[in-house]
């Protein structure tokens, strides 16, 4: 009974999650999305240009610029007007952040399900349970190292930040002439896979 409690917990908490990342990736709400699409960016190309440290530095000095130069205007105001409003900043201060238990195993929870998942395919495809998803995975691999010499990580984190925020929204709009060459692309596929499998021994699936 626990363990199913547990799994309708993990599940709720996983279609929160993928309903708030659905609303930001296909625009549901414009300046929500612009805001976390601009402030990705923005520390991404940033951090082609500086440190880890320098970036993370200037962020912190410049909240600081911020937050200092309002508590000194704040506070000249107050004297001005003479009010004793108090301290700007009270009700973020008196604010309730901490994790509770529950919500730190939540978390825990959905991090280690991700964590076993992933090992588990990993061991799956390394030590070849099924021949033609283990020679996908290594012409997927094989591919990977002519991107890797074109590319950074971090070129290649921002290209795939900024197809997530556009492919999805390209995707909506003109889905039935997409959807119809990805058949295509997909029958092709499956036609060179099927080919494969009859000329490789041990590579023909198992039955269901």
């Amino acid at each position: 009974m626990q363990a199913g409690a547990d799994s309708t917990k993990m599940e709720c908490l996983w279609s929160n999650w993928k309903g708030q990342a659905m609303d930001l990736l296909y625009w549901r709400d414009i300046k929500q999305t612009g805001i976390v699409f601009g402030s990705i960016l923005l520390l991404l190309f940033s951090l082609t240009q500086f440190s880890v440290v320098s970036v993370v530095a200037y962020l912190a000095l410049a909240a600081l610029s911020a937050t200092i130069s309002f508590r000194i205007y704040k506070s000249v105001l107050q004297a001005v007007q003479k009010t004793d409003e108090g301290h700007p900043f009270k009700n973020y201060l008196e604010m309730e952040m901490s994790l509770s238990p529950e919500q730190i195993q939540k978390y825990t929870d959905c991090l280690q399900l991700y964590v076993n998942n992933t090992v588990k395919e990993l061991r799956r495809l390394f030590l070849v349970q099924d021949l033609v998803d283990s020679l996908k995975f290594a012409v997927l691999m094989w591919l990977l190292t002519y991107v890797g010499a074109l590319f950074n990580g971090l070129t290649l984190l921002i290209m795939a930040v900024v197809s997530m925020f556009t492919l999805p929204v390209v995707y909506d709009k003109y889905q039935a002439q997409i959807d119809q060459y990805l058949g295509l692309v997909r029958t092709h596929i499956n036609t060179v896979v099927a080919k494969i499998q009859a000329k490789i021994p041990g590579a023909k699936r198992k039955a269901e």
